[in-house]
This record gives structure tokens, C-alpha cells and sequence, in this order.
């Protein structure tokens, strides 16, 4: 590795961002040798999900410089695996986090001086819209400029192939290689040529007719007139929930939160804008309170995600994606009885079992997948490739996908979907309360730790390998009857004790099953590494 002082110099001939150059001038005359370590001597890794990181000057932090140079070997990646990929073009979208259209703009130069059509939102735009648009022009790949719910400081580079999923392996180790070849920056103008061609008003209108036609097959059985309070936690949703909400005559019903309406990339009113987090629909609750509605509705900031809470009783309650899912799922089939029998749900390896038994008694099919919509998406296409229809796909991390719309999680769509339901159920909870007595209790409980470090990470997940061989007997007072560590590649439950699901030794998941006592019919938790976020995940 090349010492501190030949990283400085060598950021500095490469980088032409006077802002992280100044960060990195700054550090060396104030001889910060370890923060300049820190942001030197690692480089950020590409993986699946492509790049999420905190902004700042470095080699390991997403910058201009980091930006172009990941836009440069993924352009080379693409030519090298498609011999009509200028032509094709790739999709550029970008949130309003700070620095997102910036990084775009870069990261549309970079293709655009490749040779490429740049098929380019001109304005921010909720992150399916990228998938949605790979689908409809045809795209050699689609590139979002966003880190979802992550803090402010962090921003992210989400890649999309040609088939307008996330990619697996081993796509994200070679794209890594090209990267890696390609560190010379080529470009570094913000502004788009003849072959950046804007698609904005063009891919809404698609959209939101791909939104009405799914609506448009689970019918509409208006008998309750829905009002909900709504926040798109600082991020871009509330255009397109407004747009489409007015469109299919639910819009008068609708009220804004007005300190979370508009886009702000320092999201000032709550600690981490995911709705999953605890507060973080507190400013909700009270607009909701103000006006007497029992419903909100809350998408996070790049509008991917859809969160629900209703007022029960007089106390809030915030339902779990497990709870929305089978919601959903349940609203599909009921809703479309002649198209699901015979099709498939899917789900993934840590959420609810509630869809399993669902299907069984609808007459349809579920499909568990690892965590995450690459796998989630990938597998929804390889069964639709076998001539099977798939009608819906859920995470309890609240992502959820319509694969008639896109290959991804999206919570707009998601919304419109629900608020359609509720037209007819009137109250959500109910009918979960509903669903519960009729296909079971399933009880859920996630939690997580925020980890200092990936080595920390894997150290957590190997005590637990440490614990028995070859793996642990019990938990508490309960006996484990199953044991399957993804990481390793074990499962007790098969014949070879190899697992089904897909293994991977660069990641941590390992998933317990245990017996059932007298109040229940077992437990079944999965401790793992966050794919995204610095946290270790208990689910």
C-alpha cells in the first residue's frame, strides 16, 4: 500500500472538486495523519446495491471524484457486455439529498462522453422511476443518486442492469475490476450535451398509468370514503403521492404534514428519516391528532419504502411491513380471486410466515428469497421466464413490489394500493385482526445494533458459531430444532446439510429455529448484517 503522503498527492492531481481538494489540503497542513488514513487508504467497494457512504473528500468517501470514477468503469463494464449499449442508453436519476443532482450531472457527463444516451430525469424524482425507466426504454442500465433513509451526510450510487433489477453476483466484482482500471478522470462538466435527452414528464405519464392499471385490476369497491394524513419524511414523494392521489379521485382526502412536505436534505425535524425508527412519525401523529384523522401514511425520503399507522382505540398504532405485506397480499388475491390461484407471492428468508399460510388457503403459491429486492426482483423475472405469474413481493424491511409496474420496491405504488384497500376495508387493523383469527398469530419483533465496523460485525455473528458445535443446543430454555448459516453454508435441516437458499461468505446471516412452548408454536429469529446500514439486524 502506498504510504499517507503519496495518497495525499495522489488525490490531490485527481481530484478537481475545489471543495473535497480544500478537505484533503486542509487535513495535511494540520497534519491529521490518522483522519487522512482514514479517508485515503481504503477505497469505497461496489457491491449488489452498488455504493452507499458518507460525503466527504477520500477514496472512501462518495465525492465528484469517487462518482466519476465509479461511473468510468461501469461504462467500460457495460460496453465490454453489450455491443449495443451506447445505443440503448442508461438512466439517470437523483433525490434531493445534498450533492445527488451534482453527483448525477457527473455521473451523466462520464456515459455521455463514453458515447451513451443518457436518458435523464431533469428533476428529482422518487427512486423507481429509474427501474421503470431501464424497463421502458430499454436501457442498458439505470443509475439512482440516492442513500434512501441513510442519514443526511450519506448519499449513495444504486445501480440497475438491463433487465431493470439490482444486480447480484458476480456482476458487482467485475464492475468493481473496471472501476478499479478506470481511476483517471475522463470528464468532470456538470452540463449535458446532444445525447443527454430529458424523459421526466415522459416515464410520469407511463407511470402513473402503470399505477392506474394495477388498480384498475383489483377493481374498486368504494365503500369508505378514506381520509389520511400524509408525510413524505423531507424526501420527494409528495408530488407524485398528490399527482396520482388526484388522479384516481382520492386527492380532497389527503392532508400534508407540512414540516416534512416539502424536500430538505438536512431532514431537521427527525433523527434518522426512516419510518421505521422510532419518532419518526411523531410530527404525523400530531397533524393527524390536529385534524382528527386515525390514518397516516408515510413514505421514506427517496419514496421507496411505505410505512402505515392508525389510530386504534384511542392509542396509535404503527403496523410492521409483515402486517402491510400480508395486507396487501391478502387485498390482491381477494380483490383478483381468478388471477391468483395458481400465481406466486414472494417473501423473503426473515420475514413473516403469515404469507405462507395465506397462500395455502388462497389458493396460491409463495416463494421464499434472501434479504433484499436484487434477490426479490431477479427471482420475480426468472419465474415469470418460466411462465408463471408472479402477482406481488414483499420484505418486512416495509418495501414492497408490484412486478406489473417494476422490479423493485416502491412505496408510492404501495400506497395507492393500500389506500384502495382501505376504501373497502375501512379500517386496516380490523381486518388484520380479521386475518389473525382466521390464518393465525403471527407476531413479529425486529430490532438492531449499530456496529462500529464490518470486523466487529463478523466477530458478533462468529461468537455465535463459537458457542457448539455444531451449533449451539439451545437458546435460553428453548431447544433449537433448526440451524441455517448462510454465511457458511450450513443448514441441519437438509439431507447434506447444504441450504437451499443462495450462501455467501461475504455476508452474515445466520437464522435459528426453536421450539414451541406452551403459548406458541416455536420461534423462528435471524441475525445478520445489514446489507446497507452500519447495523447488525435482529429479526
Amino acid at each position: 500500500m502506498a504510504n499517507l503522503e503519496d495518497l495525499v498527492q495522489q488525490w490531490l492531481q485527481l481530484d478537481q472538486d475545489p471543495i473535497t481538494r480544500s478537505e484533503i489540503e486542509n487535513l495535511h497542513a494540520e497534519k491529521k495523519s490518522k483522519e487522512l488514513e482514514e479517508r485515503l487508504s481504503t477505497r469505497l467497494s461496489f457491491g449488489t446495491a452498488g455504493l452507499r457512504a458518507r460525503m466527504g473528500a477520500g477514496f472512501a468517501c462518495l465525492n465528484s471524484l469517487t462518482i466519476i470514477q465509479t461511473s468510468q468503469g461501469l461504462a467500460e463494464f457495460l460496453l465490454s457486455s453489450s455491443t449495443d449499449a451506447c445505443s440503448a442508453g442508461i438512466v439517470v436519476g437523483y433525490d434531493a439529498r445534498h450533492n445527488s443532482k451534482k453527483f448525477a450531472q457527473l455521473a451523466a457527463s462520464v456515459f455521455e462522453s463514453k458515447g451513451f444516451t443518457v436518458w435523464w430525469y431533469e428533476d428529482i424524482v422518487h427512486t423507481p422511476l429509474v427501474p421503470y425507466a431501464v424497463q421502458s426504454r430499454k436501457a442498458a442500465a439505470g443509475i439512482m443518486i440516492t442513500a434512501s433513509h441513510n442519514p443526511a451526510h450519506d448519499n449513495g450510487y444504486k445501480f440497475y442492469g438491463s433487465n431493470s433489477c439490482q444486480i447480484n453476483s458476480p456482476d458487482d466484482a467485475l464492475i468493481a475490476e473496471f472501476i478499479q482500471h478506470n481511476l483517471k478522470p475522463i470528464v468532470w462538466e456538470l452540463q449535458g450535451g446532444p445525447l443527454r435527452k430529458p424523459i421526466l414528464d415522459l416515464m410520469k405519464a407511463e407511470y402513473y398509468n402503470s399505477v392506474r392499471c394495477q388498480l384498475g385490476l383489483l377493481g374498486e369497491a368504494q365503500q369508505h370514503q378514506v381520509k389520511f394524513v400524509y408525510t413524505p419524511m423531507h424526501g420527494v414523494g409528495l408530488r407524485y403521492m398528490a399527482e396520482l392521489t388526484d388522479s384516481t379521485r382520492a386527492g380532497e382526502t389527503m392532508v400534508v404534514v407540512n414540516h416534512q412536505a416539502q424536500p430538505d436534505p438536512d431532514f431537521p425535524t427527525v433523527r434518522y428519516p426512516n419510518p421505521e425508527e422510532s419518532g419518526a412519525l411523531d410530527i404525523a401523529i400530531h397533524t393527524a391528532d390536529e385534524h382528527k384523522i386515525p390514518l397516516i401514511i408515510a413514505n421514506d425520503p427517496d419514496a421507496d419504502r411505505f410505512a402505515v399507522a392508525e389510530k386504534v382505540d384511542g392509542v396509535w398504532y404503527q403496523f410492521t411491513g409483515d402486517q402491510v405485506g400480508t395486507l396487501l397480499a391478502y387485498w390482491i388475491c381477494s380483490a383478483s380471486a381468478s388471477r391468483t390461484r395458481g400465481s406466486v407471492m414472494l417473501t423473503t428468508a426473515v420475514s413473516s410466515q403469515m404469507l405462507s399460510f395465506l397462500g395455502k388457503a388462497q389458493g396460491f403459491n409463495t416463494q421464499e428469497t434472501l434479504t433484499g429486492f436484487k434477490w426479490l426482483g431477479n427471482t420475480a423475472q426468472a419465474l415469470q421466464n418460466k411462465g408463471k405469474t408472479v402477482l406481488f413481493a414483499y420484505e418486512e424491511a416495509l418495501g414492497y413490489m408490484f412486478p406489473q409496474i417494476v422490479y423493485d420496491k416502491d412505496g408510492i405504488a404501495a400506497a395507492m394500493v393500500f389506500l384502495q384497500a382501505c376504501r373497502s376495508w375501512g379500517s386496516p387493523w380490523k381486518k388484520y385482526q380479521e386475518l389473525s383469527e382466521k390464518y393465525g398469530y403471527f407476531v413479529t419483533s425486529n430490532t438492531y445494533w449499530r456496529s462500529p465496523s464490518v470486523i466487529r460485525t463478523k466477530a458478533v455473528l462468529q461468537s455465535l458459531r463459537d458457542l457448539e458445535q455444531p451449533f449451539p443446543g439451545r437458546v435460553s430454555h428453548r431447544k433449537v430444532i433448526r440451524w441455517r448459516d448462510l454465511t457458511t453454508g450450513y443448514d441441519s435441516a437438509t439431507e447434506d446439510n447444504i441450504p437451499n437458499l443462495p450462501v455467501s461468505p461475504k455476508s452474515q446471516m445466520i437464522t435459528c429455529w426453536l421450539e414451541g412452548s406452551g403459548s406458541d408454536d416455536g420461534v423462528r429469529f435471524t441475525i445478520r448484517a445489514s446489507g446497507t446500514e452500519p447495523k447488525i439486524k435482529g429479526e
